[in-house]
């Protein structure tokens, strides 16, 4: 049961903001009244066909939505099977299928792709329920049936047409006002974009039917997924991480595409600077090898994002797709095809330059908000470039991990500092554990992926980082010879140091420098200073190690303390719910620190391709 505060926070709201809301003086009742209206009016598929035949990307990804969607024909449509408390992986491929068979109809008007969406419909249409429990499932389920409902409403015969429509109404629309199922209106994570979209596009598919329902779930929308813009302040950077923001960003967008189809001008995005700009966050989150600074509850994977096309055209700026760029040269377009919302892509993205997406003319980026974090790099074009993420924030955000002051390192083409990501939610609930708390003492951090003791960062007297923590970055220089961030991350370690500071920076753009500067209190503390790699480590001296991965080598060399023995530590957790992380190892070390005193620790990485003498020596002071 939600808090009544919740209740109390949403009605404010729903009375208060008025920066988005829609007017519905202002709605187009002829637009209203005919299909396709959603994303697509009829009629402008030859504005895309004009795009497929001029723009050889556009025409070879085209080409890879056709060809998946003859793979779809022969599939037998989904059924009502729960992967634990989720129908989530059925109303996904459900999405995925009814779109790309809609969009190829549309494209090509040949009757085998229209009969085999309504098929899918007809069967989705035909469950018991699309599992409000968890409404995510409900968001996406009602969206699938929208778009096909809307886009081949004049293929589908007048039986399957009331079939859908009542589908979307009473398993889509009527549970959403449902309290024990709609908190995601109060929400700020990707919950509020997924679900607001999901249930505005059902709202549209069947606005003539229901033209007053339609309205009050329409205006809903509007006034409370303004609500998710406040995780992007104030610069862009989305805590959830890359994979949650490709999730509830994308949705976003296609929430805001529908509505402005119909009501331009409507949204007053200077109102969102942050939000608007938040393809920055995306773009700079990609190393040069194309995967992602991937902390929290993120799988490393980098891949194309049709939303960002979107951004780029909002932006009037092509540059923002530079890593896009970077997916899009290859021959296969196949491997795009599980991306559910790709045919968006081809709204989005048909009239972008492609001669105007350059090289981004800088290298540095740095970000505020829930998570603060900087990301800096030595190349946008090199793929051995030096790439380094590191960050602040706070366990407590949705899907944080006990990470404060982690980092990823990229050289030599090789990602030689790593994060684990997440394990399968569903690996867990199927436990009975409750891995969503966040309370110091929660179930959730007895995960190992999720604590402290399996990521870059420091543990002390092997105690948990504190979820009531937060840290900044406090002090950076995007200076080419010395590019760094700092970060004060005391308050995670605030019952067992007086005072921690963390540094990360390139130095000379050939190698990396992680410092830590701390003091204890009356009590004596047991620091690990630690890091976890995929690469094979050989320990070369009491302060030093090479690692060494894909042909390539990497020296870590602690100058302070000298009193130190560098070793190894399994990343194995050997626990009956942890999953095991093959491959992977831990290497750092251990220092005693007496009680009332300083101590520092400053450890150098040098690839293998540079003779640097990394003879950097700096407190933090004069970084």
């Amino acid at each position: 049961m939600k808090p009544i505060e919740n209740l109390v926070k949403l009605f404010t709201l729903v009375v208060l903001i008025t920066c988005l809301s829609c007017n519905r003086a202002d709605i187009s009742e002829d637009i209203l009244s005919r299909h396709p209206r959603i994303l697509l009016f009829g009629g402008e598929e030859e504005i895309i066909k004009k795009s497929v035949e001029a723009n050889p990307v556009w025409k070879e990804m085209h080409k890879a939505i056709l060809g998946e969607s003859d793979a779809i024909i022969s599939l037998s449509p989904v059924e009502r099977e729960l992967t634990g408390r989720r129908l989530l992986g059925k109303s996904r491929e459900a999405l995925r299928r009814i779109f790309y068979l809609s969009y190829s109809y549309r494209m090509t008007g040949h009757k085998k792709y229209s009969e085999r969406a309504e098929k899918e419909m007809l069967a989705a249409a035909g469950f018991s329920d699309w599992n409000p429990s968890h409404f995510l499932d409900v968001g996406e389920m009602t969206m699938a049936l929208a778009i096909g409902y809307d886009w081949l409403y004049h293929e589908l015969s007048p039986g399957s047409r009331e079939i859908i429509r009542e589908a979307i109404l009473k398993k889509g629309i009527e549970p959403s006002f449902d309290p024990d199922y709609n908190w995601f209106l109060s929400a700020e994570h990707n919950w509020n974009q997924v679900c607001n979209a999901g249930i505005t596009y059902g709202a549209l598919a069947i606005y003539e039917d229901y033209p007053d329902l339609a309205r009050e779930v329409i205006d809903r929308a509007c006034n409370t997924i303004t609500l998710a813009k406040a995780d992007y302040e104030p610069d862009g950077a989305y805590p959830e991480g890359y994979g949650y923001w490709r999730y509830g960003t994308s949705f976003n967008i296609m929430f805001l595409s529908a509505v402005d189809k119909i009501w331009p001008g409507r949204f007053n995005y200077g109102d969102y600077p942050a939000f608007i700009e938040t393809g920055s966050f995306i773009k700079n989150m990609l190393a040069p090898s194309g995967i992602c600074y991937n902390w929290g509850d993120n799988r490393a994977g980098g891949s194309l994002s049709p939303a960002m096309f979107w951004f780029a055209e909002k932006n009037n700026q092509p540059s923002l797709l530079w890593k896009e760029k970077f997916f899009l040269e290859r021959d296969d377009f196949s491997s795009f095809t599980n991306d559910r919302l790709l045919p968006g892509i081809m709204i989005w993205g048909r009239d972008i330059p492609f001669d105007q997406i350059v090289e981004p003319d800088y290298e540095f980026y740095v970000a505020r908000g829930k998570m603060p974090l900087a990301l800096m790099r030595t190349s946008w074009t090199d793929p051995d470039a030096i790439y380094l993420g590191f960050k602040g924030g706070s366990p407590s955000v949705n899907h944080g991990h006990m990470d404060v002051g982690s980092f990823v390192f990229d050289a030599d083409g090789v990602r030689w500092a790593i994060d684990l990501g997440p394990q399968g939610y569903h690996s867990l609930e199927s436990l009975g554990m409750n891995i969503w708390g966040r309370a110091q003492d929660a179930e959730r951090w007895t995960v190992y992926r999720l604590n402290n003791y399996s990521h870059s960062t420091l543990t002390v007297n092997g105690e948990l980082q504190r979820v009531d923590g937060y840290a900044g970055i406090d002090r950076y220089s995007d200076d080419p010879g010395f590019s760094y961030a700092i970060s004060y991350i005391s308050s995670l370690y605030s019952t067992t140091l007086e005072s921690v500071t963390r540094g990360a920076g390139i130095v000379d753009r050939e190698y990396l420098v992680i410092r830590d500067e701390f003091s204890t209190g009356e009590e004596a503390a047991i620091v690990r200073w630690q890091m976890l790699t995929g690469a094979d480590v050989r320990i070369t001296g009491n302060n030093s190690a090479t690692l060494a991965l894909d042909g390539r080598t990497l020296d870590l060399r602690v100058d302070s303390p000298s009193d130190i023995k560098v070793t190894t530590w399994s990343s194995q957790p050997g626990t009956d719910w942890d999953e095991p992380n093959p491959g992977t190892i831990l290497v750092g070390f251990e220092v005693a620190v007496p009680a009332n005193s300083r101590e520092t620790l400053d450890i150098k990485f040098i690839p293998g391709s540079s003779d640097t003498d990394a003879g950097f020596d700096r407190k933090l002071a004069d970084w």
